[in-house]
């Protein structure tokens, strides 16, 4: 294998390598990016239900109460849930692929039915009652979500008027899930936990276009660079050694010994030229002598 190919391969696997460890690097960054990004949406939107709640519960179902009386009760204003659904309702109009849902074992309303995985995320903060959220990323139906979750606890002995039995709750109170879903509250119980789903198809997928998009660019790069070496090597190298070797073995041989030899570079290729002429001219002088 000549020196020019053997160059050539070293200059390919070097460049090639360094084009993947790019594309991955790349990739690496763009996912923690879009990581990154759907943590600060899903605390977004997580926190803002968890204070529209909180504000519902302290502020406006007091006023509600002095205002009209307990005995009417319009669930679209006055639980919880149901204001933070419609909410959702219309942010998802804007963003569909999100997902929020008030999970638990027993819910009020059947949708919001806890899977296993959201079991064992209630179960966990039932058996840590100091921990206030829990975050981090999740595969459902075979789609790529970063959730965040916050638990429902029951700190306030209100909850328990509608939810602390079904047999003390006023009937237009009461909601369609039978008597047992929903009720039987205990105050300091975790109860549900509230969990904001955020997408990361699309931005995974982004950051792998990306990474594909940077390796493409690369392999056009090495093509270029492979072109400019070639022709550079073939000038600056790989000529002027053909060119010593051939006059090297005429040397050897007695012939054109007149002929000085003059090389196109300077450095490693161009010493070694000139002492192949001083070889030359030390042979011919020889050569002279014994004549």
């Amino acid at each position: 294998m000549s020196l020019r190919i053997r160059f050539m391969m070293i200059i390919s696997v070097l460049s090639l390598i360094a084009t993947v460890s790019l594309a991955v690097v790349s990739y690496q960054f763009n996912r923690n990016n879009a990581l990154r990004e759907a943590k600060i949406k899903g605390n977004l939107v997580a926190n803002s239900m968890v204070s529209s709640r909180d504000y519902l519960g302290t502020t406006q179902l007091p006023k509600m109460d002095e205002a009209a009386g307990r005995d009417i009760f319009i669930a679209e204003l006055m639980c919880p849930y149901v204001v933070n659904k419609g909410v959702v309702d219309i942010f998802k109009g804007k963003i569909p692929d999100y997902i929020f849902k008030q999970a638990a074992k027993n819910p009020l309303v059947p949708s919001n039915k806890a899977d296993q995985q959201e079991l064992e995320l209630i179960k966990l903060f039932q058996e840590n009652t100091n921990m206030t959220d829990k975050e981090g990323r999740i595969e459902k139906n075979g789609q790529a979500y970063y959730y965040f979750a916050k638990p429902i606890r029951v700190t306030e002995a209100a909850c328990l008027e509608c939810h602390g039995g079904s047999g003390k709750v006023p009937e237009e109170r009461q909601m369609t899930s039978g008597p047992e879903n929903g009720y039987h509250w205990q105050k300091g119980d975790t109860v549900s936990a509230m969990i904001v789903y955020v997408p990361l198809k699309k931005a995974l997928e982004e950051a792998k276009e990306r990474a594909a998009s940077l390796f493409l660019i690369g392999l056009a790069g090495i093509a270029l660079h492979m072109f400019l070496t070639w022709i550079f090597f073939n000038r600056y190298v790989a000529k002027p050694i053909s060119m010593l070797e051939l006059r090297a073995t005429e040397i050897s041989l007695g012939k054109n010994l007149g002929e000085s030899i003059v090389t196109p570079t300077r450095g490693e290729i161009g010493s070694l030229g000139r002492a192949i002429d001083r070889l030359r001219i030390s042979i011919e002088k020889m050569l002279q002598r014994y004549k």
